[in-house]
């Protein structure tokens, strides 16, 4: 079965600390993401990053290294959508990226935001979802516990599971 992990918005607003978006100190989060894309990697699925661009603001703005995905995480031969709204599926070439695709693992940031957006979308499109809750961020706690709350209760298919459980569910 084709595979694919799409990283929602890992971009460097989040992490700068003078950005009106810095979500606090992420390191470990980055960690564990990275060493999940580098086991996806091994095990041949499609790397989708997406990334945010916001219109006419002075955040998310295109053409800045805020905008540019955190180092050590994109390589070049991965695949880059850039969009301009919540949804990494409207107006992007997303779809088309996941076609003969069946499974999709998803992290990223804002879990409540365009993570949620994804997984919602994904599912209504019929893909088996597990979500990384640990490579996954929200402004906080009760937030995060929420989405993730909320997504399973109302989408009982989705699998949440924690990225060391993944890496070793998977071998």
């Amino acid at each position: 079965m084709k595979k694919a992990l799409i990283l929602v918005d890992f971009e460097n607003e989040w992490i700068d600390k003078k950005s009106d978006y810095y979500v606090g100190n992420i390191s470990g989060v980055i960690k564990k993401t990275s060493r999940l894309i580098d086991f996806c990697r091994k095990n041949g699925y499609k790397i989708i990053f997406t990334r945010h661009i916001e219109k006419g603001s002075e955040a998310f703005k295109e053409n800045t290294k805020n905008v540019e995905i955190i180092s050590g995480l994109y390589r070049k031969d991965d695949v880059l959508i850039t969009k301009n709204k919540i949804s990494p599926f409207y107006k992007t070439e997303l779809g088309k990226e996941l076609k003969g695709i069946k499974e999709i693992v998803i992290c990223g940031i804002l879990t409540n935001l365009c993570v949620r957006s994804l997984a919602e979308e994904a599912y209504d499109r019929d893909f088996q979802i597990i979500i990384i809750k640990d490579c996954c961020v929200a402004l906080d706690k009760k937030t995060q516990a929420f989405t993730f709350k909320d997504l399973k209760i109302t989408r009982e298919e989705i699998e949440f599971i924690n990225a060391d459980e993944f890496v070793s569910e998977e071998n």
